[in-house]
C-alpha cells in the first residue's frame, strides 16, 4: 500500500510548477541575477533532476547531463520549459496503483560510498514525491540568493498556494509578460 495517490501527485506537481514559474519570474526580472553563476547552476540542477527522474519513469535513456552548459539564464529557461507539459501528461496516464511500482534510480549507486549502504528499494510514488521535495529545497536556495542580489524572492510555500486558491502557474514569456500554464 502507498501513502501516495495520483490526486496528491497532481496537486504537488501543480504547486511545483506554480512555484517554479514564480521563481523564474523573479530571476528573469532582475538583471543582476542573469550573470549569477550560483542561481544559474542551482536552476540547472533543479530542472536536470526533474528531467532525469522523468526519463527514469518513462523508461527513456538519460541524456548526457554531465558537462551541460548554457550561455545564459534565458537558455536554461528555454531548455527547462517543456518539462511540465511532459510530466503532467505522464501523470494523466497513471493510476494510484502504479505508484507502488518498484522504480530503480540509476544514480542511487553513487550513495553507496558516502553512506556505506546499498540503497533500498524505491517505488514510483516515492520517487515522484522526492522530485517535489528536492525542488522545494533548492528553490529555497535560489530565493535566498535572489534576496542577496537585491531582488524580492516570491513566496512559494505550498500553504501560500492553497491560501491563494491554487493559482495557475504564470510563466514569463520572451517579451517580459506572462503565459499561463500550457500543460496537457
Amino acid at each position: 500500500m502507498s501513502a501516495f495517490s495520483i490526486e496528491l501527485m497532481r496537486d504537488l506537481y501543480t504547486h511545483m510548477e506554480w512555484a517554479d514559474s514564480a521563481v523564474w519570474h523573479a530571476a528573469l526580472a532582475t538583471p543582476e541575477v542573469g550573470a549569477d553563476d550560483n542561481i544559474r547552476d542551482r536552476l540547472v540542477h533543479i530542472h536536470m533532476t526533474q528531467r532525469g527522474f522523468l526519463q527514469v519513469w518513462t523508461k527513456q535513456p538519460l541524456p548526457p547531463f554531465q558537462g551541460l552548459k548554457f550561455g545564459d539564464l534565458r537558455a536554461v529557461y528555454t531548455w527547462m520549459r517543456p518539462y511540465y507539459h511532459d510530466v503532467l501528461a505522464l501523470l494523466g496516464t497513471l493510476h494510484s496503483t502504479d505508484l507502488t511500482t518498484i522504480t530503480p534510480v540509476p544514480w542511487a549507486k553513487y550513495f553507496v560510498k558516502p553512506t556505506g549502504r546499498v540503497p533500498g528499494v524505491t517505488m514510483l510514488g516515492e520517487t515522484m514525491f522526492q522530485v517535489t521535495s528536492h525542488s522545494t529545497y533548492h528553490r529555497g536556495q535560489v530565493n535566498t540568493r535572489l534576496r542577496e542580489l537585491g531582488a524580492e524572492p516570491p513566496t512559494v510555500d505550498y500553504i501560500a498556494w492553497l491560501w491563494q486558491g491554487r493559482p495557475a502557474p504564470m510563466w514569463p514569456d520572451s517579451a517580459g509578460g506572462v503565459v499561463r500554464h500550457d500543460g496537457p
